[in-house]
Parts: C-alpha cells; sequence; structure tokens
C-alpha cells in the first residue's frame, strides 16, 4: 500500500511539475525572453540596421491584443515561415478554410475575402531567409535580390519572352513582356508613334500622365514609363504567376494586387489617360461586355485603351469571331479606332456625350443610371452599363487638366464636387510642403538621397503629402479612407495615383512592401471606428519593410499607446516632434520609427 501512495504521490508531483513547466513556456513565448540575445539581432547589426534586445521567436499560433487592455505584451508571436508572404484578404488557404462559395468563372477567388476577427494571424511576419536589404533605385529597376523573392518559376515559364532571367544571387529584369520580348521601351515608342505623338514620346508634352496596365505581369511596362513621366498602376492577380507584382514592388516600380471580376476597381472614375492590355487573357465579352464598361468607367474623357492581342491580327476563325464581336462592343460604346498596326489596335472613348445621345433606343450597353454614383467603388458591384459625362464636363470637352507637371499644383476642375476653394487647395499644397521638410530632417540622420523609394501615404486627402515630394525619387501609393469624403479622384486629377480602403483590413498587397508609410491620424480614425489599433500596427508592420520608416502624426495618447509596443514590433524611435501648425490638427505629434530586420532562429540555422 505505501509503494502505490508513494508512487500516487510521484504522480502528482510529476503532473504539478508538467503543468508548472506549460506555465513558464507560455510565459516565454508570450512576454519574450531578455536572458538570450539572438544571433538575428547581429545579423542585423552587421547590415547596419540596428539590434533588438529581444531574441525572436517563432511561433505558429494567434492571439488577439487591444491597446485598451492596459496589458503591453514585450513580444509579438512571430508566425510560422510559410506565411512570410501572407496577404490576409487574399488568401487561398482561407478560402478553403471557410469553404466560401465562389464563382471560379467570374475571378471571385481572386477578389478580397478578409479574415474574420478570430482567424487573424495576430503575429509578426518574418522574412525568408537571407534576407537583404532591396537594391536601390534605378538600379532595381533591372535587378533584385532572388533571395527576396526567392521564386523562379517564372524565368523559366516565361524564358521566351525576356520576363526575368536568373543570375546568380539575383534576377534580371530585361523589360520583355509577353507582347514585347525585345523590350518595352521599343513597344512604348511603338505605341507612341501609332498616335502621331511627337518625337515618338508617349507622354505627349504631359498630356498623357495617368496609365492603368491590367494583367501587367511583372510590370516592366509601367517600370519603362517612369523615365518618360508617366505614372502607371500596374495591376494583376495573384493567379498562377503568383508573384508577379511582388516583383514589381520589389524592383521599385507601383503596381498593386487586384482582378476585374465582379467588384469595381478600387479607383474613381475618369482617372486614367490611358488603359493597357498586352496579352492580359481576359474575356472582355463576358457578361455583356461588363469588364470592358468598367475600363471605360476609370478612362478619361479622350482616353485610350491600347491592346495587343491575337484578336486584333490573327486570321484563324476563332479569333476573327472574337475580333468581329468585339468591334461591335466598343463601337456600341462610342469607342472608335485611333490607330491599329500589326498585333495593337488603339482605341479612343469620346469626348463628350454627343454619341451616347444619337444611338438608337434600346441599344446596347444602356447608359447607367442618373442616381449611379461613378466614384462609389469599396465593395461596389461593377454595372453593365456606360458611365455618362456630367453636364458641366459634357461641355467642357474634355478633362480640363493641365498636362504635367504644372498638373500637380494646378487646382483640380473637381475641386467643385466638394466645395473647395482654389484658396483651400493652394494652403493645403503650401502645409504640406512645409510639413514634409519637417519630417525629412527628422529622418535625415538615417537617410541617403536613395534610401526611400514606396511610400504609402495611408489618409491622403487631396495628395499634397505626395506632392511635396515630386524633387525625389519616389512613388506614394495614395489611400483615401472609405468613410470619408472621396477625394481620390482629386490626387488622379493631380497626375498623382493611389486607391480606396477601409484600415479595418488589410491591404492587397505583399509583406515587405513600403520603405515608408505615412499614417496621419488614422490609428485615432479606426478607434473611433471601433477597429482594432493593435491589429493595424501589425498591418503596418506587414507591409513594411526591414529597415523602413513610420511616421505617425496623431495626437499625443496615441504616440504614447505606440510606444508601448515599439519592443514587441522591433521597431525603434528616430525622432519626435510637437507640431507647430497654426492648423487645426496643431496638437498633434510626429513621431517617426523604424523597423529593425530580424531573422527568426530557424532562418538563421537554414543559412547556416
Amino acid at each position: 500500500m505505501r509503494g502505490r501512495s508513494d508512487g500516487g504521490q510521484k504522480k502528482k508531483v510529476i503532473a504539478l511539475v508538467c503543468i508548472a513547466a506549460v506555465v513558464l513556456v507560455f510565459v516565454y513565448l508570450f512576454y519574450g525572453s531578455s536572458d538570450h540575445r539572438a544571433s538575428a539581432i547581429e545579423y542585423g547589426r552587421k547590415l547596419g540596421l540596428g539590434g533588438d534586445d529581444d531574441e525572436i521567436k517563432q511561433d505558429d499560433t494567434s492571439s488577439s491584443f487591444s491597446l485598451e487592455d492596459g496589458f503591453t505584451p514585450r513580444s509579438f508571436p512571430v508566425c510560422d515561415d510559410r506565411h512570410s508572404e501572407l496577404i490576409p484578404c487574399l488568401d487561398r488557404n482561407l478560402i478553403y478554410q471557410m469553404r466560401l462559395k465562389l464563382d471560379l468563372s467570374l475571378m471571385e477567388h481572386y477578389e478580397r475575402h478578409c479574415p474574420p476577427a478570430e482567424r487573424r494571424f495576430n503575429c509578426l511576419i518574418p522574412p525568408p531567409n537571407g534576407y537583404k536589404v532591396p537594391i536601390k533605385w534605378p538600379k532595381s529597376r533591372d535587378e533584385v535580390w532572388k533571395v527576396n523573392i526567392p521564386h523562379t518559376h517564372l524565368a523559366h515559364e516565361k524564358s521566351d519572352q525576356n520576363w526575368m532571367v536568373v543570375k546568380g544571387d539575383k534576377i534580371n529584369f530585361p523589360g520583355g513582356g509577353t507582347h514585347f520580348h525585345y523590350g518595352a521601351d521599343k513597344y512604348i515608342a511603338s505605341m507612341a508613334n501609332m498616335l502621331n505623338y511627337p518625337n515618338n514620346v508617349l507622354n505627349n508634352g504631359g498630356k498623357l500622365r495617368t496609365v492603368f496596365d491590367v494583367g501587367c505581369g511583372v510590370a516592366s511596362f509601367g517600370g519603362y514609363l517612369l523615365s518618360l513621366d508617366i505614372l502607371t498602376m500596374s495591376l494583376a492577380p495573384n493567379d498562377v504567376h503568383q508573384n508577379q507584382i511582388q516583383f514589381a514592388l520589389e524592383r521599385g516600380i507601383p503596381a498593386s494586387l487586384g482582378v476585374l471580376g465582379t467588384k469595381r476597381l478600387p479607383y474613381p472614375s475618369r482617372s486614367f489617360e490611358l488603359s493597357h492590355c498586352s496579352r492580359c487573357r481576359i474575356d472582355w465579352l463576358q457578361r455583356d461586355g461588363i469588364l470592358l464598361l468598367e475600363l471605360d468607367r476609370v478612362l478619361r474623357p479622350g482616353g485610350y485603351f491600347a491592346y495587343s492581342s491575337p484578336e486584333a491580327y490573327a486570321q484563324d476563325e476563332e479569333d476573327l469571331k472574337i475580333w468581329r464581336e468585339m468591334s461591335a462592343l466598343v463601337e456600341r460604346m462610342c469607342w472608335k479606332i485611333a490607330a491599329k498596326r500589326n498585333q495593337t489596335v488603339i482605341w479612343q472613348k469620346p469626348m463628350t456625350n454627343d454619341c451616347y445621345l444619337e444611338r438608337e433606343p434600346g441599344t446596347q450597353p444602356p447608359l447607367c443610371r442618373s442616381d449611379s454614383d461613378p466614384d462609389a467603388v469599396w465593395g461596389v458591384n461593377m454595372e453593365a452599363c456606360i458611365t455618362p459625362y456630367s453636364d458641366h464636363d459634357h461641355k467642357a470637352k474634355g478633362s480640363g487638366l493641365a498636362p504635367w507637371p504644372a498638373r500637380l499644383t494646378s487646382p483640380p476642375p473637381r475641386l467643385a464636387d466638394f466645395g473647395y476653394s482654389t484658396g483651400m487647395f493652394e494652403k493645403d499644397t503650401e502645409l504640406w510642403r512645409q510639413r514634409v521638410d519637417t519630417y525629412w530632417d527628422l529622418l535625415s540622420p538615417r537617410t541617403e538621397s536613395d534610401t526611400v523609394r514606396n511610400i504609402m501615404d495611408m489618409k491622403a486627402s487631396m495628395g499634397s503629402f505626395a506632392a511635396a515630394l515630386k524633387e525625389k525619387d519616389v512613388w506614394v501609393m495614395n489611400v483615401v479612407p472609405e468613410d470619408g469624403p472621396n477625394t481620390l479622384k482629386l490626387i488622379y486629377d493631380r497626375g498623382l495615383m493611389g486607391a480606396i480602403h477601409s484600415w479595418c483590413e488589410a491591404f492587397s498587397t505583399y509583406p515587405r512592401t513600403y520603405d515608408l508609410l505615412h499614417a496621419w491620424d488614422i490609428l485615432s480614425d479606426i478607434h473611433k471606428k471601433g477597429c482594432s489599433e493593435v491589429d493595424l500596427l501589425l498591418e503596418m508592420d506587414r507591409i513594411l519593410r526591414p529597415s523602413g520608416f513610420v511616421i505617425i502624426r496623431d495626437k499625443q495618447r496615441v504616440v504614447d499607446l505606440v510606444k508601448k509596443y515599439l519592443k514587441a514590433l522591433h521597431w525603434e524611435e528616430v525622432g519626435a516632434k510637437t507640431d507647430s501648425d497654426s492648423d487645426q490638427d496643431s496638437d498633434n505629434v510626429v513621431f517617426i520609427v523604424q523597423k529593425k530586420l530580424w531573422l527568426t532562429s530557424d532562418s538563421l540555422r537554414d543559412m547556416e
């Protein structure tokens, strides 16, 4: 009996020890450890990116935190390595797990489907093994580090089209594409020649500034347009060529994940002078031409659609049938052929409503209803109808925009839609010029002229932050919150680019996209909406490159709360300044942080 009793006591002791061990392990993972120094931090120090005092522990769990809990974790869990390229709202695994019933023929599986709160990965996204600071622009247009995007299948699949070539530890981009194997520059000059533009320069003296490239591949078309002062929104889905947009962004070329599916594109009407499709494999005839009508919505008066595809030149019966049907559709849409040569056709949209009003009654597609807002895009379904011009635009016979670069600082014609005056616009432009000067003074100890390339303004208003950066070799993704004034059309009218978005959800881009995030009042705003500020901080960390910067311009309360999370996020303070504006948000504080480079222990072991 004593033996049995002793055995029972031993079992109880062992059980208690095991429970205590589990508790200690949980506390260790949750709070981090200050007793060990991770070699990952030494790796960061060697690259001149600073270090950290916590060991980077890897965890495949997700947990939820809130700034209001009164609890500040010393560390966040680190996502498993397989999530190093996680895009929460474009996660195909989520679609499978939630058993969403989507119509694949309508590309719904490539549209946004965000995880509910209980399925969010509230953890830090690890960089891939051996991650390096990206190559600087403009050199990055032509080459990137292979370890940063360790996917070479496109180089083999598109080897005959010169999309990309693997050379040692780099991936090179010769400038080819599906339709322009011998270089985007020659293809672009050919298009300009087709339109009879002076000196075969596509920007046409600054009149052609904003371009939309659908099915863009690795965005070499948009990359080569930058030297012509043409800004391109390069769009492609996260499909079988799943890393094409990731390569574009790593190169420092403006690009975004998206698809022509069932929802409107996140851009206002009359945003682009030119849309482009080079063998983009889109069925433009489906659903009464709804996808082509969506392109029509975002084209400016007199805008062009350049279409390079077998249907434009092939003589087999199937292609001829598609060509005839597509030609009939665009004719009913009042588009005219501006030029056609070899394998490319360029259609032009009308300048006024005259052609629409002259169509026979019952002609399809119909005009959109008068109460349909062509600028409402967030979560709005596409419509198979033609967006007519307002009476004002019809009489103006064009967009009324100044050529670039005067367009950047000229009051946009659509200011009147918001009741804004020219004086308000000019004051806003000057105010943000002064603010950006202050930002760069604070950043100067940590930056060189080429440190920053990809920038996001998370609450862009009229785009004056981006306008103040004109002389710097950067591009800015201007984000306009979905529930505020829809000023994104003013941003496009200034020759800039951006998208509508809700910061209660993840942005449609890859991890490690941006070198700098500008967060003006955005944390305060989502707090008022009842969304999680910590979720947003983790999202900002996801899309920020290691060694990248965050400029927070917000209330002191918010800055104090963010400071509590710096250690857990592996961010460090760069500088701070009390707002000295005479503007309405003069009680704001400017607070700048830098993200450190860290790698998981597993990643370092793999490197060794």
